[in-house]
């Protein structure tokens, strides 16, 4: 019996355990169908999730359904935008609640998500994108209970969540971060206790203005929810804004008018480390043995309404009285702080709020600082009323803080300013209306980056005059630099307080400027890396102004410039040359160009005018003109030339990347000499033309243009003079110096050796005077260090040997044939009429030659053999 039961009880566990992995695929396609429908019948816009799984096990005896990348899609005015979004979403219910019918509503328990979004915005109208309940609908069954979705909610669970906040009209941006949020409750009752946890960081923006950056904040409270009423009730709670505690008291109500608040706040505590603890945590330290004396409160009220048109009346009161702290193991205090600043709103309209900070003061040693300042009309266009009167030495900042800094500071910083404007006056650059008075000292400041580079700075003087702000003096040095800098800045608040661009025209001069000194160096990232690498110079986007410079010595890369002088003009995170000079190698280059570091490889698009530069020093410094002319290396002399070129900066050492260099070169020569001795290719060339000696080459006055691209160098033909000798020379070369060039000479005969002189002397004058140039070609191919050079000049030659014997041959039968009628006419007897023929063809001339030559010596012979007359001495 035993056993049957046994038995029994098995097979019943195991219809179970089936039963448990069976029902999910059963009814998965039913329950997403139903939440995507339970969803779209209540709301009008786009929704969708990739997928949604059943679980019986995830959260037994309940059924788990987790939805994956959930999201709610905003349609018109909002399209596109996305109001909701979950990654992961989670929703416990009864297992019964999988056997509902269509029309039967499902049960939610509990609620989990993470890495979740909510974002909600105000158009200009006054809109919100959350308003996506459909309009006109019968949202509910016959006996009132809501289709087909329902919550009878226990917990919930929210983890690293985003609340994002927009509102058009008044330009408030909110955003809580980071959001990890807890709650317990029965929501099936109408009046509940629930217990939450919270933490979150919170940003807030107003008009571009930035109030609080990734503050944290974090609240344990039991809230006294009513239902019915809406009503939100703060019962035991403890918060804290970074560190410093807070309490609050009262409720929220929602009603149709809007929120009704009636809240009441205060810290618990009256301690000066209260103050200490809102300081964000990475500016901070722990406050475990930090002595203080004095108080630090915060309190105040929040009451009436908030609608669209109003908010609740408030008043915050923030106070200190002759308080001080001391950290331990820092050498120094901070005394007689006092604080006194109120933020008040009396009539429920924005507008009226102000914010009078009464005093702010403090004392290091000797060192006094004071600041007031008064703000009203804070939601339209704020007014500003403030005062800076004090001294601080910056190198007691970490001997009375402890600052996380890698280097100390030092200086001495002295501030007695007063200042009165609006920021609608600071937006429209309306600077007449903007009244300022005093100055702003610096003194022996010292600042050590984290590669060790440091800024000296001995003056600074910023003085502030009525509508605008003077950059008296700026006198520093670092590594291998100095500055003197002037000069005006034209929006100064709207920088500090508008996140406007930096707009101002100044002056600098130097005695030497290293380029190298402004450039940041990476430490090596890994063991195999030795080296440090510089890192990319990128030009500020806020900066927008002008800067006219004068510099006795300006050192980059391998190169010592002299009397740098020009405009320089930053903007858009690129940098314009204008008129920018300077002396070098021997003569001046001009400049006229832009940087841009906007991209990710910087680029550069130059003109450059060399005047009067010593080529060698010129061709064999500079990389980029060693590639585009290596040949110009050995011509001593001076160069006149306007280069265009543009492509890409190393990003790590800001000089031109050659593998995108593109532009052209237009050069003349002047007191030019070839060394061509130091030159492979000119002692090959040499050895192949025995007519040429390129150490007597003038190149005095040669003009060259050349164009470049892509690593390959075009010359257009040009013409060289070498005594009586024409050469043109036209071709192309690479930046991996491999070349195809042709060379073609026009030389007179007179230079191909003592057997073609002889040749020519035998020629009349007249036929000589046509040989006076013979083409000779060469072709220049390999590389500039190990040439392959042909020349035609054998074939040249030999061809002209075989024109000139052929010319003498048809001298000698031309003069022939006028002997022969010579000599027929000569003998001719008196009253002979017969007409002589005169041969026609070369052939007869031959013939006719042979013959009367042949005649004309055998009489020259008999007349030779006849005895010579004697005379008798």
């Amino acid at each position: 019996m035993v056993k049957k039961i046994l038995k029994i009880v098995g097979i019943v566990l195991l219809l179970l355990v089936v039963s448990a992995f069976a029902i999910p695929y059963l009814f998965e396609d039913q329950i997403k169908a139903k939440i995507l429908k339970s969803i779209n019948e209540s709301v009008d816009a786009k929704v969708a999730f990739t997928d949604a799984d059943l679980s019986l096990f995830k959260s037994f005896p309940n059924a788990n359904v987790a939805m994956e990348n959930l999201s709610i899609v905003n349609k018109a005015p909002f399209k596109g935008d996305t109001l909701v979004s979950f990654k992961e979403l989670n929703l416990k219910m009864s297992v019964m609640e999988l056997f509902n019918g269509d029309n039967e509503p499902l049960n939610i328990d509990a609620i989990s998500s993470k890495n979740g979004l909510i974002n909600i915005i105000f158009n200009k109208d006054g809109i919100g994108n959350f308003d996506i309940a459909l309009k006109n609908q019968d949202q509910k069954t016959d006996d009132g209970k809501s289709k087909p979705l329902a919550l009878k909610i226990k917990e919930y669970d929210v983890e690293n969540f985003k609340f994002k906040y927009f509102d058009e009209s008044s330009k408030i941006s909110m955003v809580l971060d980071s959001i990890n949020h807890s709650g317990t409750g029965d929501f099936t009752n109408d009046v509940l206790d629930l217990d939450t946890k919270t933490t979150a960081k919170i940003s807030l923006n107003m008009d571009k203005v930035n109030y609080m950056n990734n503050i944290n904040v974090s609240l344990d409270a039991i809230l006294g929810i009513d239902l019915k009423n809406s009503k939100y009730t703060f019962k035991e709670n403890k918060a804290k804004i970074n560190e410093l505690p807070l309490e609050f008291n009262g409720f929220i109500q929602l009603v149709d008018a809007g929120q009704l608040y009636d809240l009441t706040f205060k810290t618990p505590t009256s301690s000066f480390k209260n103050f200490l603890g809102l300081i964000p945590s990475a500016y901070a330290s722990s406050l475990d043995n930090v002595k203080t004396s004095g108080d630090f409160t915060v309190a105040g009220f929040a009451k009436g309404m908030l609608t669209d048109t109003t908010v609740p009346k408030f008043n915050i009161a923030i106070a200190s009285n002759n308080a001080s702290f001391q950290y331990p193991d820092l050498p120094k205090s901070v005394k007689n702080i006092v604080i006194d600043t109120k933020i008040i709103n009396e009539t429920g309209v924005m507008n009226d709020t102000y914010v009078n900070l009464d005093k702010l003061s403090f004392s290091i040693d000797q060192d006094v600082f004071n600041a007031k300042a008064n703000i009203k009309n804070v939601a339209t266009n704020a007014l500003v009323d403030a005062a800076l009167k004090g001294t601080i030495n910056l190198g007691n900042l970490s001997k009375a803080y402890p600052i996380k800094l890698e280097k100390p500071l030092s200086g001495i910083l002295k501030a007695d300013v007063t200042t009165k404007f609006d920021m609608a006056s600071v937006e429209k650059s309306q600077y007449q209306n903007i009244n300022n008075a005093g100055n702003i000292n610096l003194t022996g400041f010292k600042y050590v980056d984290e590669n060790g580079k440091s800024m000296n700075i001995n003056s600074a003087i910023v003085q502030f005059n009525p509508s605008r702000v003077n950059l008296q003096e700026f006198k520093a040095t670092t590594g291998k630099s100095d500055m003197n800098v002037t000069g005006v800045l034209e929006n100064f608040y709207g920088f500090i307080f508008r996140n406007q661009n930096l707009q101002g025209n100044f002056n600098l001069s130097s005695n030497q400027l290293a380029v190298s000194d402004f450039m940041t160096t990476a430490e090596p990232t890994s063991k195999t890396e030795t080296k440090a690498k510089t890192e990319a110079m990128k030009i500020p986007a806020f900066l927008d102004c002008s800067l006219t410079a004068k510099a006795n010595t300006v050192l980059y890369d391998n190169l010592t410039l002299k009397d740098v002088s020009g405009k320089l003009i930053v903007k858009d995170q690129a940098v314009t040359l204008q008129n920018v000079k300077t002396n070098i190698f021997g003569g001046s280059i001009g400049v006229n160009g832009m940087v841009s570091t906007k991209a990710k490889i910087p680029t550069f698009n130059m003109n450059l005018g060399l005047n009067q530069v010593n080529i060698a020093d010129s061709f064999t410094q500079l990389d980029m003109l060693k590639k585009i002319a290596p040949i110009a290396g050995i011509i001593n002399g001076k160069l006149n030339s306007t280069i265009k070129l543009s492509g890409n900066l190393d990003a790590n050492e800001m000089t031109p990347d050659l593998k995108t260099l593109s532009g052209d070169l237009l050069g003349q020569l002047l007191s030019t000499t070839v060394n061509s001795s130091n030159s492979t290719l000119l002692s090959a060339l040499d050895s192949n033309l025995n007519f040429i000696d390129l150490k007597k080459l003038n190149l005095n006055d040669l003009k060259a243009a050349l164009t470049f691209k892509d690593g390959k160098v075009t010359v257009k033909p040009f013409d060289i003079k070498y005594q009586d000798i024409k050469v043109t020379v036209g071709g192309t070369h690479g930046f991996d110096q491999l070349m195809n060039y042709n060379l073609k000479f026009d030389v007179p005969a007179k230079y191909l050796g003592s057997d073609v002189n002889n040749l020519i002397a035998k020629l009349s004058p007249a036929n000589a005077a046509k040989l006076e140039s013979i083409p000779v070609n060469a072709i220049l191919g390999g590389s500039f260090t190990t040439p392959k050079i042909t020349t035609d000049v054998k074939t040249a030659t030999t061809t002209l040997v075989n024109n000139l014997v052929k010319q003498q041959k048809e001298q000698l039968i031309g003069k022939g044939k006028n002997e022969l009628e010579n000599l027929i006419n000569k003998n001719k007897k008196p009253g002979d009429t017969t007409k002589t023929k005169v041969p026609a063809t070369k052939e007869e001339v031959k013939q006719e030659v042979k013959t009367k030559a042949k005649d004309l010596l055998n009489g020259w012979l008999k007349k030779k053999e006849k005895p010579a007359p004697t005379t008798t001495p």
